[in-house]
């Protein structure tokens, strides 16, 4: 190979995210580091002190630099502070995971850091517009935009001033080996999870944090519906309340499902550092939030190859094309979801084909080793 044709060297990559919360976004950011680094990056994370990134990021022993910032976007101390760090490191191009961090990270480049490339990655949603003077101004200091699919992409051309050409569509990635691995079986998995299940039942599964957007209340209350006729659904639940904000709804859902004399046909986990067991258990793995802006559960669930049934709302839209590899229902629609379910337990074939084509899907797109190269790609070109 031409040496001319290699490409440049990673260079030192500052990580900015300054969550107090533990969920996708925070999760994604974490891992990322930790694929960038296996890709010989020299990264450092910036996060909030104690807080459950932070814990994260030193458990896999990665450089970290604990940061705070008081008053926000208008902390000029903490610019400062944040420009320092850079220098330190010898940062050369600084991705932002969290569209609160912005403020300070444009501030501190702005007035410290001139030279300093900025990428946003974009996890969430925009909502309402921001075409206004200062979400444009400090839009226009970014180096980069990444944008996780294209409907959000178009959704920033649309709400932002954003110069297009600055606008990029990089997937988020799954660590795909570990969900494709036919050694772990559907048995061992149950097994793993503890669970026992009567002769022919067919569970469905719900991988997520407690959350009434995430629609568990939703499943329980179809699930329900289903039984009288399908006396062979169970359903799997796994994961935790949101952090910081209560177990009420955790609670309320475990109330609901002894009303509804579920207690043995609904299977409750908690949080699981190993969510691959999670979804080989299932037959049926749903997503039902209300929005979900891209989904990782849904993608981690095509990935395990199994046919995924989701709302048709926020990501879940453009990760599932309708009977090619998955089925959509209407959001908070049971008689839609009830229709879907029973499709797949009555037309032969079809879970096989849904499952075989969306894990086709998600090893085509969704692998990490493509969102890091897309992601140096788009570093080399800003910073290189």
């Amino acid at each position: 190979m031409n040496p001319a044709t290699l490409p440049a060297a990673p260079f030192p990559l500052s990580i900015l995210c300054l969550s107090d919360s533990w969920g996708g976004l925070e999760l994604n950011t974490a891992r990322f580091a930790g694929w960038m680094r296996e890709r010989g990056w020299p990264v450092q994370l910036v996060v909030r002190p104690n807080s459950p990134l932070a814990r994260r990021a030193q458990e896999m022993s990665l450089s970290v630099v604990l940061f705070e910032n008081r008053w926000k976007a208008l902390d000029v101390p903490a610019a400062r502070r944040l420009a320092r760090v850079w220098a330190q490191f010898g940062t050369r191009a600084v991705l932002i995971t969290r569209n609160a961090d912005l403020g300070v990270a444009v501030l501190a480049k702005r007035l410290f850091s001139p030279g300093m490339a900025l990428v946003y990655q974009q996890h969430m949603q925009l909502g309402l517009a921001k075409r206004g003077v200062v979400h444009t101004l400090r839009y226009n200091a970014l180096a980069a935009w990444l944008s996780p699919l294209p409907g959000l992409a178009r959704q920033v051309l649309e709400k932002t001033r954003l110069a297009p050409e600055k606008l990029h569509v990089v997937p988020l990635g799954v660590d795909l080996a570990k969900f494709t691995d036919a050694r772990l079986t559907t048995a061992e998995a149950r097994r793993r999870l503890q669970l026992e299940l009567p002769a022919g039942a067919v569970l469905l599964g719900l991988i997520g944090r407690f959350d009434d957007g995430k629609g568990q209340d939703f499943v329980v209350e179809a699930l329900a519906r289903l039984r009288p006729r399908f006396p062979q659904l169970h359903l799997l639940l796994v994961g935790e309340p949101t952090r910081n904000e209560g177990t009420a709804y955790y609670d309320a859902l475990q109330g609901r499902i002894r009303e509804l004399g579920l207690t043995n046909a609904v299977h409750l986990r908690g949080f699981t550092p190993e969510p691959e067991v999670a979804y080989r258990a299932l037959d049926i793995s749903v997503t039902a939030s209300v929005n979900e802006t891209y989904g990782m559960v849904t993608i981690e669930a095509l990935a395990a190859g199994r046919p995924v049934v989701g709302a048709a709302a926020g990501g879940t839209r453009e990760l599932l094309a309708d009977n090619r590899t998955g089925l959509l229902f209407g959001l908070r629609d049971v008689d839609s979801f009830a229709a879907c379910i029973e499709r797949l337990l009555t037309e032969p074939g079809l879970a096989e084909r849904l499952g075989a084509a969306g894990q086709a899907e998600a090893l085509a797109t969704y692998s990490h080793t493509r969102q890091c190269e897309l992601t140096e790609q788009v570093l080399r070109a800003v910073a290189g």
